[in-house]
């Protein structure tokens, strides 16, 4: 345990580096503290936490700066989290809007990057096994037939399918209502087992159909990743990892590859309320410079993925984990919403 002085300058110490990114020395704690200690009495104080692992000291400098170990002990036990204002609040609501779930995804990862000047993560919800809420089939010429599907989540997908024979409008009207009668909410897998018996009482005209719209139903898939990430260029302006050129190519390489961040993520999804990784806390060595922060977001109660930032280090905070924890709060309230309404 550090007694108070210790504590209280660590504080300090890390306050002033994370402004100013450069090595803090007794001589600038002794004037920024406050405190009616001596530099010499100072330097003893620093050498007991470096001794201790919070803080080092680079080649290059007299100066100290924090080590992952103090950056954790600071996060947990010294900062003190500063609320986003209500007109930041309100810019953020204002910015999550949008027809689909999975564009309200990207907007709020957009969103985290562009407050934080990190880059944005978003896990997307796994996908069950593909089902409708709706469908409808629509004659586009005489052997083109467009399949609408309407998601459980409320994401809309067109499918074109091309058939053996022309079709009536009434003959798919006819089909459109059998399926959202008797399988809206049906897995496609499971509809050709039910659909054996079913087809034989149908007329046999719309029988080709109905096998062609499940055999591409079964297919549907959400556009894009499991995993989203955008805003990587703004840490080409972070100076703690442009620095070196090679640790930020593994961790471009690590954003492009996307298995293993897609596990940490879904082990932060797990956990309850905002985690945070600090260096090599991720078990990934191309973070071993990073911080990971990340907060799950849910519809209707339920955890569904999860939104994050990565950044170095050496980032405010006390400004960035309520950034993420209000706007993975907002996307909640904002797919939940959408989910309402549809």
């Amino acid at each position: 345990m550090l007694d108070h002085r210790a504590q209280f300058l660590l504080k300090s110490l890390i306050e002033r580096y994370i402004a100013e990114g450069q090595p803090v020395g007794s001589r600038v704690l002794s004037k920024q503290t406050g405190l009616e200690l001596s530099p010499a009495t100072i330097r003893n104080v620093m050498a007991d936490l470096e001794e201790l692992g919070y803080i080092a000291s680079p080649h290059t400098s007299a100066g100290r700066v924090p080590t992952p170990k103090g950056y954790r002990f600071f996060v947990d036990s010294l900062m003190v989290v500063k609320p986003l204002d209500v007109s930041e609040i309100h810019r953020l609501e204002g910015e999550l809007v949008a027809d689909r779930p999975q564009q309200l995804v990207s907007a709020a990862a957009h969103l985290v990057s562009q407050l934080t000047h990190f880059a944005g993560v978003i896990v997307t919800p796994k996908r069950r096994e593909p089902s409708f809420r709706h469908l409808e089939f629509l004659c586009l010429s005489e052997r083109r037939v467009l399949l609408i599907i309407v998601t459980p989540e409320g994401d809309v997908q067109n499918r074109i399918l091309h058939t053996d024979r022309p079709y009536t409008q009434t003959q798919l009207l006819e089909a459109t209502n059998f399926f959202n009668h008797h399988y809206a909410g049906q897995p496609f897998g499971a509809l050709r087992s039910l659909l054996t018996e079913e087809l034989t009482s149908l007329r046999e005209g719309i029988v080709g159909l109905m096998t062609a719209a499940v055999d591409v139903g079964s297919e549907a898939r959400d556009e894009g990743d499991a995993l989203f990430v955008t805003g990587e260029k703004n840490l080409l302006n972070a100076d703690d990892l442009a620095s070196n050129m090679g640790r930020l190519r593994r961790l471009f390489d690590l954003f492009e590859q996307k298995t293993s961040l897609l596990h940490l993520l879904d082990a932060a999804q797990k956990a309850q309320g905002v985690q945070l990784y600090i260096g090599d806390e991720s078990g990934l060595v191309p973070l071993d410079e990073c911080s990971v922060v990340t907060a799950p977001y849910e519809i209707e109660g339920q955890v569904i993925g999860t939104l994050g930032v990565i950044g170095p280090t050496r980032m405010a905070y006390e400004r960035v984990i309520p950034i993420v924890d209000i706007t993975a709060k907002l996307l909640s309230n904002a797919l939940t919403a959408q989910l309402s309404d549809a």
